[in-house]
This record gives C-alpha cells, sequence and structure tokens, in this order.
C-alpha cells in the first residue's frame, strides 16, 4: 500500500490519534519478537557469497551429505539469480562476478545440470565479465583451495608475516579487525595449500573460457600508482623465494598463526564472530591435521553451523548475527513509544546488555592505546576481543536514557561510565572514531595486491563519530571541552559540498547526514548553523514525490556525483525523518510528507515491508539487509513526530 503526494504540496499533520494507532501496532509487533530472555536478534543477510561459500565449505571438508540443506541454498540461490544472468551484491544491483563465480559453483556442486537455462545464462554472464581470471582475491584463494584455479595468482602472503614487529609498514595490527581475523588462517592455508576432498569430483573448468581478458580491479578508494607498482614489485620477489623459508622460522609463524586464532576462537561464536574468519578457521584446523572431533576445530565448525537461517522452502547462511545491535536500536524505539508495556520490556532489554559489556578482555584495540581499560560492547552475542565504539555508544545512550526517564536508577551507572571512558580513549587524533581501532589509518596498505576489496582498515568515520559524539553529549559533555571540539571540528570538516555526509555502516549519505545531524543537535550547535541548514535543504531535496527516501547501494562507487533517485524505503525515510528533527524541523513540509509515507505503507501486522539493502558491510563489495530495520526504525520516527507535535517543545532531547 502505497500514497502518492505531490513533491511541491504540504501534507498536512498527520491527527495524533492516527499517529498513536501506528505507534501502538508497531509497538506490539515488536515486543511480540522479544526473545524469552528480554533481546532481540533479526535476521542479517547480505548476497549470494556466503551462503555459496558454505556449501563449498561443507564439500572442502568432506563432510557427509545434508542434501535437504543443499536443496534449499539451491532454491534461496536460484531465487535471488539476477536478470542480468548472474549474481549482485544486493536486491536489484549489478551484476558481480565474484558473487556470480561462487553461487554457479555452489549450484554446481548441489547437482544444478549445467545446460539448465538458469546456469547457461549465469555461464555467459560471467564469461562476458572475463571468467573466473576476473575474480577478486578471496574468489581466486577459494577456487585455488579446490584445485580449480592456480596459487600463482593470488597476492603472496607469506605465514612469516605475523612475526613481523609492529614497527614494520605491513603488520597485522595496522589492518581491521576483520582483515586481521581473515588473513591470519589464511596464511596457514597459503602455506600449505590443501586441496578440497571435493567427492564428488566438481570444478568449473568451464568458467576460465572467457574470450575476454579483464584484470581484476581493486576497488579501494585513494590508490596510488607508485604504491600500487612498489607492493607488485615486492609480490615477484615474495612468489620468488617461495618454499626458501627456513623451516624453523615456518615452524614458529604457524605455532603463532594458531595461537592468535585459538586465543580469540570466541567459543561457538566464533573467530571475530563473523563467517569468513569462521570458515577459514575451521579449515586451518583440517589443514593442520586436527581431527573432526578436536574440541577446537569442532568449536569453530559448530560456531559456522550456527549462522544458517533454515526456512520451510529455502535456507542461507547469515555472515554473522547482530543481537546487541537490534536489542539496543529496538529498545530506543521502545523507549520513544512509551507506555506501560513497553517500558517493562526496555529494561529487560537493558538487563540483557548489561553483562555483555567485555570488561576483562583487552582486545586488539589495546595495541593502539595500551592504557585504556575495556568497557565496550560487542556486535554480537560474543567477541570479547572485538568491541566496537558504534554499539558501545547506542547502549551507553539507551541506559542514560532508561535511567533519566524511566526512573532505572542507579543500577546502569557503573556500565555507562566505563563505555562512556572506552569511548574517549578510542578517539582517534584526527577528532573523529573509527568502529573498532583508534587511528586505523595506514591508507597505504590498500594499495597492496592483497587488499583489492579496499577493505582493510578501519579509519574513522562520520557514522561512528557522530554516534560517539552524541553519547558523550547525552551525558553531558561541554560542546567546548577539548575532545568535543575536536570531534565537532572533523564532523563539520567532513561535510560534503552539497549539505550531505557520507555513511560508512549504513546505506549512505542519509544514514551518515541522520548520524551527523544527531550529534550536532545534542551537543547544541544552533539549528541556523549553516553546517545544520545545508544538510536540511540536501535531506528535503531529495524526498521522492511519495514523501518516503531511498538511496542506492551504488552511491558508495568511487565516480559519485550525487544523490540519485532510488525508490522509497522505510528505514531510510525514518533515518531522513530522525535526522530533520534532530535538526528542528518537526513542523517542514517534508517531515510531514515523510510521515505520512510510514503511516501509509505500514501492514497490518504493524510492521513494514523492506526488501532494500540499507546495511554497509563494505563500500562497493559487501552490503547487509538488516531484517530488524523496518521493525524499529519506523516506530521510532513515528513516536517522535507524534511526541514532538504534542509537546509544547521542538527540541529532540537524545543523542539518537
Amino acid at each position: 500500500m502505497s500514497l502518492a503526494f505531490d513533491e511541491r504540496s504540504d501534507a498536512p499533520p498527520q491527527p495524533l490519534s492516527a499517529l498513536d494507532g501506528v505507534v501502538g501496532r508497531a509497538t506490539e509487533a515488536l515486543l511480540k519478537m522479544q526473545r524469552p530472555d528480554g533481546h532481540w536478534v533479526f535476521e542479517l543477510e547480505a548476497d549470494a557469497t556466503i551462503p555459496a561459500e558454505y556449501v563449498l565449505l561443507k564439500h572442502y571438508l568432506g563432510e557427509p551429505d545434508d542434501l535437504e540443506l543443499e536443496r534449499k541454498i539451491g532454491v534461496y540461490l536460484r531465487r535471488i539469480q539476477g536478470a542480468h544472468g548472474g549474481w549482485p551484491l544486493f536486491d536489484g544491483g549489478v551484476f558481480d562476478i565474484s558473487a556470480s563465480v561462487k553461487a554457479y559453483f555452489a549450484l554446481k556442486m548441489i547437482g544444478d545440470n549445467i545446460d539448465a537455462p538458469h546456469m547457461v545464462r549465469a555461464r555467459e554472464a560471467i564469461l562476458d565479465h572475463g571468467g573466473a581470471a576476473a575474480t577478486n582475491v578471496f574468489t581466486r584463494i577459494q577456487l585455488a583451495l579446490y584445485g580449480a584455479g592456480p596459487w600463482k595468482t593470488i597476492p603472496t602472503m607469506p605465514v612469516e608475516i605475523i612475526l613481523l614487529p609492529r614497527w614494520f609498514p605491513i603488520h597485522l595490527s595496522k589492518m581491521s579487525y576483520w582483515a586481521r581475523t581473515v588473513i591470519v588462517p589464511l596464511l596457514v592455508l597459503q602455506a600449505k595449500k590443501p586441496v578440497a576432498r571435493n567427492r564428488r569430483g566438481v570444478l568449473v573448468d568451464e568458467l576460465y573460457e572467457a574470450t575476454v581478458r579483464i584484470k581484476p580491479k581493486s576497488r579501494a578508494a585513494n590508490t596510488k600508482r607508485l604504491w600500487v607498482w612498489g607492493f607488485s614489485a615486492l609480490d615477484v620477489v615474495l612468489k620468488a623465494v617461495d618454499g626458501l623459508w627456513p623451516k624453523g622460522l615456518r615452524q614458529r609463524a604457524m605455532d603463532a598463526c594458531i595461537a592468535f586464532v585459538t586465543e580469540r576462537l570466541n567459543g561457538e561464536d566464533g573467530l571475530g564472530a563473523i563467517y569468513p574468519a569462521m570458515a577459514n578457521s575451521v579449515m586451518m584446523f583440517d589443514a593442520l591435521g586436527y581431527a573432526p572431533e578436536h574440541p577446537d576445530r569442532a568449536t569453530a565448525r559448530k560456531s559456522v553451523a550456527k549462522l544458517v537461517v533454515v526456512r520451510e522452502t529455502e535456507a542461507y547462511c547469515q555472515p554473522c548475527v547482530s543481537p546487541v545491535w537490534d536489542t539496543a536500536l529496538a529498545v530506543h524505539a521502545l523507549m520513544e513509544a512509551g507506555g506501560e508495556a513497553a517500558e517493562a520490556e526496555v529494561m529487560r532489554g537493558l538487563d540483557w546488555l548489561k553483562p555483555l559489556q567485555v570488561l576483562d578482555v583487552k582486545g586488539d584495540w589495546a595495541e593502539e592505546r595500551p592504557d585504556v581499560r575495556p568497557g565496550g560492547w560487542a556486535f554480537q552475542y560474543n567477541n570479547a576481543h572485538y568491541p566496537d565504539t558504534d554499539d558501545t555508544a547506542v547502549v551507553v545512550m539507551a541506559m542514560d536514557r532508561a535511567r533519566s526517564r524511566l526512573g532505572a536508577g542507579d543500577g546502569y551507572d557503573a556500565a555507562i561510565s566505563r563505555g562512556a571512558e572506552w569511548i574517549e580513549g578510542l578517539q582517534s587524533r584526527n577528532g573523529g572514531w573509527g568502529a573498532f581501532d583508534a587511528d586505523n589509518t595506514y591508507h597505504y596498505l590498500n594499495n597492496i595486491p592483497f587488499a583489492d576489496h579496499g577493505a582493510l582498515l578501519d579509519p574513522p568515520t562520520v557514522d561512528v563519530a557522530a554516534r560517539c559524539v552524541s553519547m558523550l553529549a547525552q551525558l553531558g559533555e561541554a560542546k567546548d571541552s577539548p575532545r568535543m571540539a575536536r570531534a565537532l571540528a572533523y564532523l563539520e570538516r567532513e561535510q560534503a559540498p552539497d549539505g550531505s555526509w557520507f555513511g560508512r555502516w549504513g546505506v549512505n549519505y542519509i544514514y551518515g547526514t541522520w548520524s551527523a545531524l544527531c550529534a550536532l543537535n545534542v551537543a547544541g550547535i544552533d539549528p541556523g548553523a549553516p553546517v545544520v541548514r545545508k544538510a536540511v535543504e540536501w535531506l528535503a531535496s531529495i524526498q521522492n514525490p511519495d514523501g518516503g527516501w531511498g538511496e542506492d547501494c551504488e552511491s558508495y562507487t568511487l565516480d559519485y556525483k550525487g544523490y540519485t533517485p532510488f525508490p522509497s524505503n522505510a528505514s531510510q525515510t525514518a533515518w531522513a525523518l530522525l535526522g530533520l528533527m534532530a535538526a528542528g524541523e518537526v513542523e517542514h513540509p517534508a517531515t510531514a510528507r515523510g510521515v505520512a509515507y510510514l503511516t501509509a505503507t505500514q501492514t497490518p501486522e504493524g510492521t513494514w515491508d523492506q526488501d532494500a539493502y540499507v546495511g554497509g558491510g563494505f563500500p562497493r563489495v559487501f552490503y547487509l539487509r538488516y531484517h530488524g530495520y523496518p521493525k524499529f526504525f519506523p516506530l521510532w520516527a513515528v513516536a517522535r513526530y507524534r511526541n514532538l507535535t504534542r509537546s509544547n517543545d521542538r527540541q529532540v532531547a537524545f543523542g539518537m
């Protein structure tokens, strides 16, 4: 259901009684999704890559057939095949060579006839785009592990890299947490070069028969020709000396990799709590001769299996799970909605979150900030070595709001204090914050051949920095304190000429602009300031005729020249509305139209339908569909609009 509005007209404010109904239905729906122990967790969906890799992992290990699971994954992969014949990185996206090769390989492994129409279309599209030889580094590694592609085409990362001193230009501590956890077990696999058991004997030789030769391209931003040339020359040298490393040194490096992985194995939540690292750890243990029943290998394998979502007719594998993020955001939405039932469940959600704070583990972030005490929250159920600033700031703001508005007393004081202390300690030198590390800005590393995905680093970003500013300001930090002054200067510097801000972890400029406007508001920046006015004008200018907002994942393209129209969806509409209201624009015509759009598109069940991928994994490489976003963000936006309209005060009082 949708309503079309003339973009030049003013939609009348929705009657408060109607808004009460929208909020009430959405609140009831969200409360029904709460788990018995008080938390929320929703599916987290990526592209064809992860379910395809899961199929290939099972056959790499030579595990017993699970034909019913394979059948359901096959249904899923065929359903998401694009009209172009291949597989995109997000719903409705353009052809992606690496995702397409993996999906084709998995379907062939499952038993799809290569002469079936969908396989013919896929193969033709793959060959038209350069074939398997044109895929990215991680896909070529997957093929090489099957003996389905040559190791010589893969940039060399000798396992001995783990022994390098920290001052060395190429060092694991200079990479992002996700790169670290993915690469370390890969170092062992590259050194040992095992071959999959592949009992069905399935290969994809036909994908190497492309008549066009397309060299794989890096998706990293700001690559420098001189750096690329230098690292490519180094790769030639490393390939020449491969096999000449002293055996004792190699064994010491192997032992260091094993120690790294086992220390961070994370129980059944897995290495880094992300699929690629978890799967690589299983293959590493297998290559080292660990039996399937060995505790470390068995635990690692269970962690991967827990990511599989099995539905009635299809199945897929998630890249990770998001319970802390989902719970914290659901709690914020419910506090905005209000009501006795919601407030009681808010406390249960916060009480579930409280013991997940990491207080006793100095994770990898301590390499850069050794004197900072732990105090953060992770994204997943357990990931003690890798808490993140974004989750921590959102949880702290929820706890602070609960203690001040719901009479939660001092039960959260200690947790809030330690969380804020950790956030303060991870501010980067430029005033911003990265997600997992401070000052992870070794941009020259994005030029190494192994980093063609362009996601080797975790530098400060506006969306994360804005969340940290919001938290500090909500807790009472003055805008002219040295820390806040640096942070606000960072946000102002990063504003694009059109008034928007780039969003790293959500798509994209709508997400970044919402985040920044929330931070500027709670920090006390005048709504009439140019930095705020420009952002408001940009958000109003990109509103769709139906009253909603939308933005394509293609906005991350390196040659981005400005917003291009994209269909409205509930989550991005909610972000735009929350941004406008944070800027004081409760009575702006665009705000009324946006609320009318959400009111009109709510389902009878009280939620909103949304297929759009609005989560950022890695720009240009990996995107996420958060199934929870249309459950709580629209509720949050409509409830806030109702509350501010009903109040004499039009200013948003919180950091989000």
